[in-house]
């Protein structure tokens, strides 16, 4: 793809997702100025982008998912060997039923929205730099492929790690600051990777009300989207007036800004609500004539039975690092603008705290 600053993808009457290319963001050319500025244009307005031509192999991404469905594979026995511990530790295996994302804060909250929709549909393994205190739980005890498991996802950690770090330079530049204003917030990559997979579910579940991931915001940063292409991701409408889908993209990231982004920019940019649902349906054309009671309620047991099928998606969520303190950017307040929305807070804990609540 050309190196472009930027295109809309129409996802709705009234929201198109931009397509941002990379490539003026990681070798300087005279669109790199104009590319940060679409960048943070888009971050304010949708909290939600396209990005495009990323410094990976063709066939990294294709490996991550396969290394992701081998890992979710595995006998139960194994998965439960490396369960998540703690908030703090954040790594390891979340079975289906331990999380519930939502708009709450609080564990009260989290666990009323609980109650009400149930929990999600999903299960994750998440993953941790490897030079902390606090150890990934990696399968590698198992066999040799959990050790070519292991090589494989720190070095895809390590290049999301460096993409962090291109995307930060240029949401600087379109804020008006120097290039590597953020570089010192994220040198030690305290980042997650997390591998997600929501199994086949009946569509009588949708029905029901069930959702493969509730409504929510992400706590950090950004977060790069991996998905297959399976659909269900939707993001809220400016103006929160309902979802339209995030339609998989061959080849393109996606990219979205996250609650302490938010704050650290005192609310310049935005954390956008979204969300995995009932899959879109295929284009089928006009609906069947049915003639008759008892085949209209054949045509609905068939519908009811119907099974859709499992969904892969990798997300890298991206922080600062956990021992800096995060307060409002400069030319974010004051003046013209309002001033400081939010206390100053520390990093991890901030992290930890909203992270705590979704989990039992």
């Amino acid at each position: 793809m050309a190196p472009s600053a930027t295109s809309p993808t129409p996802t709705g009457p009234d929201l198109s997702i931009p397509l941002i290319s990379l490539t003026p963001l990681i070798t300087r050319s005279p669109l790199t100025i104009t590319t940060a500025q679409s960048l943070l244009s888009a971050l304010r307005s949708f909290g939600f982008i396209y990005l495009t031509d990323a410094p990976f192999s063709p066939s990294l991404v294709p490996r991550v998912f396969s290394q992701s469905a081998s890992f979710f594979a595995r006998p139960k026995a194994q998965k439960d060997a490396l369960a998540w511990t703690t908030a703090r530790a954040n790594r390891g295996y979340v079975c289906i039923g331990r999380e519930k994302v939502s708009t709450g804060i609080t564990k009260e909250e989290v666990a009323a929205d609980r109650a009400y929709g149930g929990e999600d549909l999903k299960e994750s393994y998440e993953i941790g730099r490897d030079d902390d205190d606090e150890e990934n739980r990696w399968p590698d005890r198992f066999d040799e492929q959990g050790v070519e498991f292991r090589k494989f996802m720190l070095d895809f950690f390590d290049q999301c790690k460096e993409l962090h770090v291109v995307v930060m330079r240029g949401i600087a530049l379109g804020m008006g600051l120097d290039e590597g204003y953020f570089d010192d917030y994220l040198s030690k990559g305290d980042n997650t990777l997390r591998l997600l997979h929501y199994p086949p579910v009946a569509k009588k579940e949708f029905q029901a009300g069930r959702v493969r991931a509730g409504a929510h915001s992400d706590y950090g940063s950004v977060t790069f989207l991996f998905q297959d292409d399976r659909g269900g991701l939707q993001v809220e409408r400016p103006g929160g007036e309902g979802y339209v889908d995030v339609k998989p993209v061959p080849g393109a990231i996606v990219l979205n800004s996250g609650d302490l982004l938010a704050r650290w920019s005192n609310d310049l940019i935005r954390s956008t609500m979204h969300r995995v649902v009932e899959p879109p349906r295929p284009d089928q054309g006009p609906p069947t004539t049915m003639a008759g009671g008892e085949k209209e309620e054949k045509e609905k047991e068939k519908e009811e039975e119907t099974f859709y099928p499992a969904r892969y998606s990798v997300a890298y969520f991206c922080n600062p690092d956990y021992d800096r303190w995060i307060e409002a950017l400069p030319g974010t307040y004051g003046g013209e603008r309002d001033e400081k929305k939010y206390e100053g807070v520390d990093s991890r804990e901030y992290l930890v705290q909203r992270l705590a609540a979704t989990l039992d």
